[in-house]
C-alpha cells in the first residue's frame, strides 16, 4: 500500500509543492514530484515516478493499493 499527499512550501521566489508517495511496508519514500503549481500533473509525476523506481529494483506494483486525501488532483482524468 501506497501513500500520497501534496504539502506547500513558501519560498523567497514563491510556492512550491511537494506530491511525495510512501510505501507503508517500507516506510520509504518512492516517488516525489516538486512543481511550482499543484495541478493534476504533480500527482501523476510523483506516481509514475514511484512506479518507475519500483520497476528499476525489480519489483511488480501490479495491484498496489494508493491512498490519497482524494484532493481533486488525485481525482482528476489523468
Amino acid at each position: 500500500m501506497w501513500l500520497t499527499d501534496i504539502t506547500e512550501h513558501p519560498t523567497g521566489e514563491g510556492k512550491l509543492y511537494l506530491c511525495a508517495v510512501k510505501d507503508l511496508w517500507s516506510g520509504r519514500i518512492v516517488g516525489y514530484s516538486i512543481d511550482a503549481r499543484m495541478k493534476s500533473r504533480l500527482a501523476v509525476q510523483a506516481l509514475n515516478n514511484a512506479v518507475t523506481a519500483r520497476a528499476a529494483l525489480g519489483v511488480d506494483v501490479a495491484g498496489c493499493i494508493v491512498n490519497s486525501d482524494r484532493g481533486s488532483q488525485f481525482r482528476a482524468r489523468k
